[in-house]
């Protein structure tokens, strides 16, 4: 699964785990995606898209 937002692009962010001794450890913040219906170019496709397009309307779920 690509981890990436169909609409607005958002992917994963990366950083480090910290421990009680400050030891790190590389990480990875994957995006909150969702496999929805929308409505593209006339036709109903399922893409991932993030929680906070779904939120603001940015796209017409089918």
């Amino acid at each position: 699964m690509s981890k990436i937002c169909h609409t607005c692009g958002k992917g994963p962010g990366f950083g480090q785990n910290r421990s009680h001794s400050m030891r790190a450890t590389k990480r990875r913040f994957d995006a909150n995606l969702q496999r929805v219906r929308i409505v593209e170019k006339g036709q109903a496709m399922r893409r991932y898209v993030c929680t906070r397009c779904l939120k603001s309307d940015r796209v017409a779920k089918a």
